[in-house]
């Protein structure tokens, strides 16, 4: 009834008091080098106030956007707007979010093209001292040119050499290895001629990369863009995947074997027998059911690294890897047939390689463990623990390939090879390398896969940097109680809430360093072990700005006070993580970590352009020294 008074009282109003729109719209836009950021722009005449869209139920229309739908970019459906003014209004008897003199309300869009057209429809709202005028809808529109579009294989380059090298792993596996001459000498003595023998083999090799990318693909299908993204930091997901690896570990050292049922290998061998296209397929897929046993934990590895690096591709483009290192054999050895006899005999080696994979998913097992850790905060497995775990990892390995012991599939060893004995001296060698890491010591060469230096037992330990308080511009230690927080890298001081890094940034008189990380960031962690550890870097991390550190997967729950639904996004906000991550995203329009933003004190726009994950150490002084004369 309130609503309806209210519009009947508006519409009156403007027919007797009928004067021009005060308030005058238009649309302009930014490309980003991940985004483009479309702003509507609102001029507001003198006495009047257009409303925030986040107004509550009985008072006046809230600025509304409505998007139109365009499949040359996506979107979060969230205008992110200034800070407005806020009064009692007794007229609607509760308070009001309001702009005067001028508005912005801006949406980052994903560009799928580089030209497009964005158009929509707004509603609004605007009174003044004396009255109102009734609800307006206005079309904006702006043209884009030149957007930023990703690549669709940005990044998947380390993916695919992943899957080429579980592929060319998975080669020489016991279930594998044999099949080589056997399935060669079948197309070779079946065909009429060489030519038809290679054209064979390279079906038979397509066939195997079709099979294992159609896997990546389903899963890429089954989980979705949004999941894969969330993977890399949910504590249950890693915690299964750990699970997962300690399982395929135990596999390979010989406790079981990972089989499907025969009923599946036996349909796909009668498959094979038909003959033509479809034969050879079946015969590439019989191979692969076959082996299972061996490639199934390496694939469901290689899975789980794909899946967790968030990119929707990144299953497919793994089996890619994987399934070209397994194809190229087969096609090589049918043009080549004489290659054959170069091969070396099966034998006990292939179940050496076998077991010394095992040694290596168990390791990887530990960094998913650890993650789930992190981000739950338990203080199960701190950074002296984790090292020790893979320094024991790493001499059992070099001791198993010298022969101290056997595991239960393992032949009799009578010499050791040069080749053999070359893998275990890096064995070893890691090992040594990594012992000092348990008291302090940097292990830059794992830098990203343990748990950040300060989390651990002791947080000082024989190799740890003096922490140096910060001191004001003046050179003068600040009167302000600095309250630091307990997460700092590299025992730099630093705050973990951006309000408080604020305030005594204001009294130091420094500009502010924002860094966006997280504890299952493995991109973080190598930044702060590989480049802040940096003479140069560390000493302008302490001395020259406020750093606050922001970790975006904190499961630490807020006050309720503090908890609810974000106005922007939408998104529920009940944790520390949910309010960096939701301050990121709508402040600086990136959800990837690591972000570093360089502020002054007056708002939240960059000094200079922000930083992401960039190991060039020169290049990181630069941007600071930069960020820091901005400021002055």
């Amino acid at each position: 009834m309130k609503r309806f008074l209210l519009g009947l009282c508006t519409l009156l109003t403007a027919v007797v008091f009928a004067q021009p729109q005060p308030v005058k719209w238009s649309t302009s836009y930014v490309n980003t080098e991940d985004a483009t950021l479309v702003t509507v722009h609102a001029d507001i005449q003198d006495g009047w106030h257009l409303y925030s869209q986040h107004l509550d139920e009985g008072g006046p229309i809230p600025t509304s956007f409505y998007l139109d739908t365009n499949a040359a970019f996506t979107h979060t459906n969230a205008w992110a707007e200034g800070e407005p003014h806020v009064e009692f209004d007794p007229n609607f008897d509760m308070d009001l979010a309001f702009y005067s003199n001028s508005a912005d309300f801006t949406i980052a869009l994903s560009p799928l093209q580089k030209d497009f057209s964005v158009q929509g429809e707004l509603e609004f709202m605007v009174c003044n001292d004396e009255m109102c005028l009734p609800p307006t809808y206005v079309d904006f529109s702006v043209d884009v040119i030149d957007a930023p579009v990703p690549s669709w294989f940005a990044g998947l380059g380390t993916t695919f050499w992943l899957g080429f090298l579980g592929g060319f792993a998975a080669l020489i596996m016991p279930c594998i290895f044999p099949m080589i001459p056997l399935t060669v000498s079948f197309f070779t003595k079946q065909s009429k001629t060489k030519a038809e023998g290679i054209f064979k083999a390279s079906l038979y090799g397509i066939g195997i990369i079709v099979i294992y990318v159609g896997l990546g693909l389903l899963v890429s299908l089954v989980f979705g863009a949004d999941t894969l993204n969330k993977m890399a930091t949910n504590p249950w997901f890693n915690l299964a995947f750990f699970v997962l690896f300690v399982v395929f570990a135990a596999s390979f050292f010989g406790a079981f074997e990972i089989t499907l049922p025969s009923k599946w290998v036996n349909k796909a061998d009668d498959a094979s027998n038909k003959g033509g296209f479809l034969g050879i397929f079946f015969m590439a897929f019989t191979l692969s059911l076959v082996s299972f046993s061996c490639t199934g934990p390496i694939i469901g590895s290689l899975l789980v690294e794909a899946a967790s690096k968030g990119s929707l591709l990144g299953p497919a483009v793994g089996m890619f890897g994987f399934a070209l290192a397994l194809a190229i054999p087969f096609t090589l050895f049918a043009a080549f047939p004489g290659w054959l006899n170069s091969l070396p005999s099966s034998g006990g080696w292939l179940n050496t390689v076998k077991v010394t994979l095992g040694f290596l998913e168990l390791a990887f097992a530990l960094k998913f463990l650890s993650t789930a850790d992190l981000v739950w905060q338990m203080h199960w497995l701190e950074r002296e623990l984790f090292i020790a775990i893979w320094v024991a990892i790493a001499f059992l390995t070099a001791l198993y390939l010298l022969g101290a012991f056997r595991l239960p599939l393992d032949s009799p060893i009578t010499t050791i090879g040069v080749g053999r004995l070359g893998v275990a001296m890096v064995f070893m060698i890691m090992a040594f390398y990594m012992l000092p890491g348990i008291f302090g010591a940097p292990v830059k060469l794992i830098a990203g896969f343990p748990p950040p230096e300060h989390y651990s037992e002791s947080k000082n330990g024989a190799y740890a940097q003096p922490v140096i308080n910060m001191t004001a511009a003046s050179g003068e230690t600040s009167a302000v109680e600095a309250d630091f927080g307990h997460h700092c890298p590299n025992d730099l001081p630093c705050f973990n809430d951006y309000e408080q890094g604020l305030a005594y940034a204001k009294e130091v008189g420094k500009p502010i360093m924002l860094d966006f990380t997280g504890w299952g960031c493995v991109n973080c962690r190598k930044m702060e072990e590989n480049v802040w550890k940096d003479e140069r870097v560390h000493q302008r991390l302490r001395d020259n700005v406020v750093l606050i550190s922001l970790y975006v997967d904190d499961r630490e729950e807020l006050p309720l006070s503090e908890q609810g639904v974000s106005e922007v996004t939408g998104r529920k906000i009940k944790n520390i993580g949910n309010k960096w991550s939701e301050f990121q995203e709508v402040n600086f329009k990136e959800v990837s970590q690591p972000l570093y933003v360089i502020l002054g004190h007056d708002d939240l726009t960059p000094l200079i352009e922000k930083n992401a994950y960039n190991p060039d150490v020169d290049a990181y002084v630069d941007w600071l020294d930069r960020g820091v004369a901005a400021f002055k």
